[in-house]
């Protein structure tokens, strides 16, 4: 609550291990952490936000990769057509980026895309057209 209390405890933690580079702070009522924005402007309450990091991600996607849905993955999701054709080596190693990705993503604020990455994550070695759109 004190801004000598909080400088305080910085500096003990700074002597304690900032011996190779000084520790990096921040303040306020709005933070951004690696890739999420937590706000502090309701009293008591803290938002966790990721929509900076989603829109860097759908704007590295491929033309190809554009789409809109509702929900996070369609009804053929699991369907695993062994006739597919398989993908190029560049467009796998795009899908896994972004298969990376959302990990994190899920991981931090979106829980309810869990199922679908987690799907994602067993096509990653043995992608096809159909897991790629």
């Amino acid at each position: 609550m004190e801004k000598r209390v909080v400088d305080h405890v910085i500096d003990k933690l700074n002597k304690k291990f900032g011996e190779y580079s000084p520790l990096s702070t921040s303040t306020g009522n709005k933070l951004e952490y690696l890739g999420m924005t937590l706000d502090y402007m309701t009293k008591r309450k803290v938002t966790l936000s990721m929509y900076e990091y989603i829109d860097k991600m759908l704007a590295e996607l491929p033309s190809d990769m554009n789409g809109v849905s509702k929900v996070p993955s369609m009804g053929h999701l699991f369907n695993i057509n062994p006739d597919a054709t398989k993908l190029p080596e560049d467009k796998g190693q795009l899908f896994h980026h972004l298969v990376a990705k959302l990990i994190y993503l899920c991981r931090h604020t979106r829980q309810d895309i869990q199922t679908a990455v987690a799907f994602l994550c067993t096509r990653v070695k043995d992608l096809d057209e159909d897991n790629y759109k």
